[in-house]
């Protein structure tokens, strides 16, 4: 069985949303508002403190949780024949979801017409990954989840308020995709295993995701409990190509 394993660093926020509800482990249709308002913009502040671009969709679902978190709180919100505040989440995240899996559907199709190119894979793709558990596709969010740990375990305690310098991120990338180049991959947690300072481990986490933005590495696991792993996605003339 063929696997494509993606990481799509351009979210928006009802892949936010779905991933905390998955988090939390609670019914899409029973939403803790108040929970998961809290951790939205919880998220929304690491990555605005980590320079991740927030869209404007971001802030207006922002919006939409505080509104109807606010209305939950209000006298009379449980009376029985007023309609559920929360279904103005649940309907366009059932939408959402009905189409990201006619959308899954589809790509997975071998679709053989004109103007339609075939997928090709390397000779030894299925080889590969004949002995090996299925790959769980990695998201921004999961890697956010990731970083939150490895900081956690550094630096208990510490504030994320940091200014990145553009030379120490390219240096950073530099540096990543040649340990990758020399080992063929690596884990996760062990490109922050040097890192000591703040600054080493805000730089890495960006880096990662500068690479993958730039298509230059795949990130997966083989497991839901494993950790993520690093694999090179680049040639040696594209390296060279983003070290001018």
């Amino acid at each position: 069985m063929d696997y494509e394993v993606r990481l799509d660093i351009f979210e928006g926020p009802l892949d936010l949303l779905i991933h905390l509800i998955r988090k939390n482990e609670v019914d899409i249709f029973d939403i803790p508002v108040a929970t998961i308002t809290d951790q939205y913009l919880e998220y929304l502040d690491l990555m605005e403190t980590l320079n991740i671009t927030v869209a404007g969709d971001f802030l207006v679902m922002a919006s939409t949780l505080i509104h109807i978190k606010s209305r939950m709180l209000l006298p009379g919100s449980d009376d029985e024949n007023a309609e559920d505040p929360r279904l103005e989440l649940t309907r366009p995240i059932m939408e959402y979801l009905r189409f990201k899996e006619l959308a899954d559907d589809l790509s997975g199709r071998d679709v053989l017409d004109r103007d339609v190119f075939v997928r090709h894979f390397p000779p030894d793709y299925r080889g590969r990954f004949l002995n090996e558990e299925p790959l769980i596709e990695v998201s921004l969010f999961q890697l956010i989840d990731a970083f939150k740990r490895v900081m956690e375990q550094k630096l208990p305690g510490v504030q994320l308020k940091f200014q990145v310098e553009p030379w120490s991120l390219k240096e950073r990338t530099t540096s990543i995709m040649d340990q990758l180049k020399e080992r063929g991959g690596i884990y996760f947690v062990e490109l922050f295993e040097q890192g000591r300072t703040l600054a080493e481990l805000i730089i890495t986490f960006l880096a990662v995701l500068e690479l993958a933005q730039m298509g230059l590495l795949r990130i997966f696991q083989t497991g839901p409990d494993k950790d993520f792993r690093l694999e090179p996605h680049f040639k040696e003339e594209e390296e060279q190509e983003t070290d001018d």
